[in-house]
Formats: structure tokens, C-alpha cells, sequence
């Protein structure tokens, strides 16, 4: 009889679980998106007093994807609790020997509209260009590609429509090896942090 009792509260716990993930699976997004852009941006001036300090602003190099989160009927919520967009930068290994690593970076967003086209976007600082080329103005030659994937609510988008790349083969980063010595920066990193707020989605911040 305890047996009995036991088997059927395996079954009822194993019932919920699966009743649970099925759940979670049908409110799965998809993610419509463009190819990553590259662009050239010099460390800004804010004006004021900023001027009693004299330097000679250097590029960063800037790389985004548009993305729009699309959720099924059922989904009544008008923005998805978290958005991940992770990141692979490839670039010619800057220890030498001319093979190509990838740089990683994973960006959290939060409350992400849904069905509304935002940005996400990671950073090379100057001295990150400097390392990788030897030149202060290497600009987007340095990299060789980027891709990543964007996973909603930390669910894989439906039909693989969250992956993205600047080549024809997503998935690229699976073949190559991890570079750690130079960081990725989202935008909340930079100095561009205030800038073009409602371009992007909010960031989840660290605490």
C-alpha cells in the first residue's frame, strides 16, 4: 500500500513537471532581427567643464543587432521579463600565430517590449582596438565576424530564430577557441551609457 501511495505521487510530481515545462514551452518567442553592424564611435564629450581636461578622444568600435521579440497569442503581457544576448567577436588572435579566437560576452536585458524593434550592443575600447591591431584607428577591420543568440525569458527562440551572424554560418563559434584577455563591454560599461537610451533595451544591472 505505501508503495502504491509512493508511485502515485511520483507520477502526480512527475505530471506536474511536465505539465509545467509544457507551459513554459508554448509561450516560447520568436525573434525577427537583422545582421550585427559595425560602427566606429570616439569616446564622447559632455560639454560643461570637461573641456579643462585636454585629450584627443579615440575610437571605440561598436557593434549592434536590432531584434524585435514576437510572443504567441496566448502571451497577454505586453514585455518579456528578460531578453540574453550572447555575444561571439572573432578577431585574429593577438598573441600571434594568425589564427582566429572569439571573444564572449552575455548581455541581460529587462523588461523588453514585445513587438517593438530595440537594440542590443557590445564594445572594443580604444585599448582593446590598440591590442588587438596595433593602431588606434584599426576600426572595423579587426574583426572578422560576429554572431550570437538570443534567448527569451532564458528559453532557446522558436525555430532557431534567435541566432544571428555577419557571415553565412551561425554557429561558427563552436570551432574556434575563447580569448579572455580582452574584454567585450556592454553599453552600460562605456561611456555611452546615457546615450540614445530608447534606442536600446534596458540592461539588467548588477547588484
Amino acid at each position: 500500500m505505501k508503495r502504491f501511495k509512493y508511485y502515485c505521487l511520483l507520477s502526480a510530481i512527475l505530471l506536474a513537471v511536465v505539465s509545467s515545462t509544457s507551459s513554459l514551452m508554448a509561450q516560447a518567442g520568436k525573434v525577427s532581427l537583422d545582421s550585427p553592424s559595425f560602427e566606429e564611435l570616439p569616446s564622447p564629450d559632455f560639454g560643461g567643464n570637461t573641456d579643462k581636461k585636454k585629450f584627443k578622444p579615440k575610437d571605440w568600435l561598436e557593434v549592434e543587432v536590432r531584434f524585435k521579440v514576437e510572443m504567441p497569442k496566448s502571451y497577454k503581457e505586453k514585455f518579456v521579463n528578460r531578453v540574453t544576448v550572447k555575444w561571439y567577436v572573432a578577431i585574429e588572435d593577438p598573441s600571434g600565430g594568425k589564427r582566429t579566437v572569439y571573444l564572449e560576452k552575455e548581455v541581460n536585458h529587462v523588461n523588453v517590449p514585445v513587438d517593438e524593434e530595440v537594440y542590443s550592443s557590445v564594445y572594443l575600447s580604444p585599448a582593446a582596438v590598440m591590442r588587438i591591431s596595433g593602431s588606434d584607428n584599426a576600426g572595423e577591420r579587426i574583426v572578422k565576424s560576429v554572431g550570437g543568440e538570443i534567448l527569451v525569458n532564458g528559453q532557446p527562440a522558436v525555430n532557431k530564430s534567435g541566432y544571428f551572424s555577419s557571415t553565412k554560418n551561425p554557429g561558427w563559434w563552436t570551432k574556434l577557441s575563447r580569448y579572455d584577455k580582452i574584454p567585450l563591454l556592454n553599453k552600460n560599461e562605456t561611456p555611452f551609457k546615457s546615450l540614445w537610451w530608447d534606442r536600446y533595451a534596458e540592461i539588467e544591472e548588477r547588484r
